[in-house]
């Protein structure tokens, strides 16, 4: 391994966000709107519109972290309830996203780890990635990596950069999962 990737996996701190990471954060997210289609977002939402977001997840007492490096935010990621009905409680949305320099360096595999322990001790028992295009090898790949598993393709349901694009859908049980009551 090279010795600026193990560099930086030693010396990256995780964190929750905090409200002055959100232009950072909003400055991420739009790179992947512009560029990518990990989201199905086509206009990049403005860095209130991303506090707004963040606040939303807050309030509902869910993980929202941060990965930095020498004080540069260089990823971040948060789940959301999946669905907005009580049935669903349980079951959270995970999402990461990556500074396009921090891409490839195992800082994404450190984040969605957190993630997954976070949201465990949210009281999170089931969290499922839906990642934009199938072709994504990177998110794909993380997700695998850290224990999710591959349960369908939705066929092109997304249309972006004149292209019909996939969603894959992805799941980890976490703690006792659905071996036990939750409440």
């Amino acid at each position: 391994m090279p010795d600026s990737v193990l560099r930086i996996r030693m010396t990256t701190p995780i964190r929750p966000s905090r409200d002055e990471d959100v232009a950072a954060i909003a400055a991420i997210y739009a790179h992947h709107v512009l560029h990518g289609t990990g989201t199905f977002e086509t206009e990049p939402p403005t860095a209130a519109d991303m506090a707004a977001r963040r606040a939303d997840v807050l309030i509902k007492k869910l993980p929202y972290l941060v990965a930095e490096n020498d004080g540069e935010v260089l990823g971040f990621a948060y789940c959301n309830w999946f669905k907005p009905r009580p049935a669903y409680r349980f079951s959270a949305e995970d999402s990461i996203y990556m500074a396009d320099k921090a891409r490839g360096k195992g800082l994404g595999a450190q984040l969605l780890a957190a993630l997954s322990q976070a949201a465990e001790e949210a009281g999170v028992r089931k969290l499922i990635a839906v990642i934009g295009d199938s072709t994504n090898a990177g998110s794909v790949g993380v997700h695998r990596a850290q224990g999710f598993t591959h349960v369908g393709v939705l066929k092109d349901c997304g249309w972006k950069f004149g292209k019909w694009l996939d969603v894959v859908m992805m799941e980890k049980s976490l703690g006792a999962g659905s071996t036990t009551t939750p409440e």
